[in-house]
Order: structure tokens, then C-alpha cells, then sequence
């Protein structure tokens, strides 16, 4: 039955990791490389990630800098942002793309931070999904007799504590990331 605890503790710490990198692609208002992380660049017929192709930089707190190492690769680094649906504008100047990061508008703020929070539900789906899986993997050895009644509830009971720990972490996650949206 430990197995299935480590089995459920590494899915749920998963889970927050995978949440934690979503919420890097969400825009702050403020300059971060998170922010083209997954981006991904149509490179002589290759989808190829953006890290591979240049090296991303943020000098300013509201501008990033892409050092293309390809020259023939800067206008599909160029097309790749503009199409990747980030609101972000940048500009060429040689072997060097600039974004300019905008700052924004309280609306934005406001959609933004009701986006983080259905993300945060989703992957609260996840947690409790996998929660699920535990109780049923529980109840099926109560069924074959493999387990006595107390220790299935005890086992359920750990189960609860675990799932409850990582929905107060993805909380937590949510609240911090809604604070910075929110920070002018």
C-alpha cells in the first residue's frame, strides 16, 4: 500500500510542476523569458523549440532580446512570435529580435487573472483524478481481501491528506501569480 502513496505523492508533485510551467507563459505585464519557453519555430521544415535558436535574454523589466544564432533564422523566429498568439510585437534589427513588452490595461489584468484561476481548476481535476485512482486501487484490494477495512481507511485517509496538501499548493501557486498580474 506505501507504493501506492509514492505512486499518487510523484502525480500529484508532477502535476504542480507541469501547472508551474503553465504559469510562466502567462503574461505579467512584465519581461520574462518564461513567456517563449514553449515556443516552438518552423526552421527549415522542423518545428524546432526557440532555446535551440537563440539565445533569450531580459535586460530591461519590459523587454526581451532574442540573439538568433542563425541569421536565415530570424524573420521564422520573427513570424513564430507574432503567430504564437501572446500579444507581443517584435521587431528585427539584424541577427537581434527586440520584444517590447506592453504594460496592461486593467481589463487584460482582469481576463488574465480569470484564465490562471480555470487553470488552476483544471489541474485541481487532475489532483482530484488521481486521488480517485488511489481510493479505487484501495477498494479493489479491500474487495480481493488484500487489505483489512481499517487499514483501507486509514490508507484513504492519507490518500485525502495528500490531495488536500497539493490543491493548498496549486492555491497558493494561483494566489501569487494573481498578485504579480495584478501589480502595476
Amino acid at each position: 500500500m506505501a507504493g501506492k502513496f509514492a505512486d499518487l505523492d510523484a502525480k500529484c508533485r508532477n502535476t504542480i510542476e507541469h501547472f508551474k510551467k503553465e504559469m510562466k507563459a502567462v503574461r505579467t505585464g512584465r519581461a520574462s523569458a518564461g513567456l517563449l519557453e514553449g515556443l516552438t519555430v518552423d526552421y527549415y521544415g522542423a518545428q524546432t523549440p526557440l532555446i535551440q535558436l537563440g539565445m533569450i535574454n531580459v535586460p530591461e523589466s519590459r523587454l526581451i532580446t532574442i540573439t538568433v544564432y542563425d541569421r536565415g533564422a530570424v524573420e521564422a523566429v520573427e513570424k513564430a512570435i507574432q503567430q504564437a498568439d501572446l500579444g507581443l510585437n517584435p521587431s528585427r534589427d539584424g541577427g537581434l529580435i527586440r520584444i517590447a513588452i506592453p504594460a496592461l490595461t486593467e481589463e487584460r489584468r482582469k481576463d488574465l487573472v480569470k484564465k490562471v484561476h480555470k487553470m488552476g481548476e483544471e489541474a485541481k481535476v487532475v489532483i482530484r483524478n488521481h486521488r480517485r485512482e488511489a481510493n479505487d486501487a484501495i477498494k479493489a484490494q479491500l474487495k480481493d481481501k488484500d487489505i483489512a477495512e481499517d487499514d483501507a481507511r486509514r490508507g484513504n485517509d492519507e490518500i485525502q491528506k495528500l490531495a488536500d496538501k497539493s490543491i493548498i499548493d496549486l492555491d497558493g501557486i494561483v494566489q501569487q501569480k494573481e498578485k504579480e498580474i495584478m501589480e502595476v
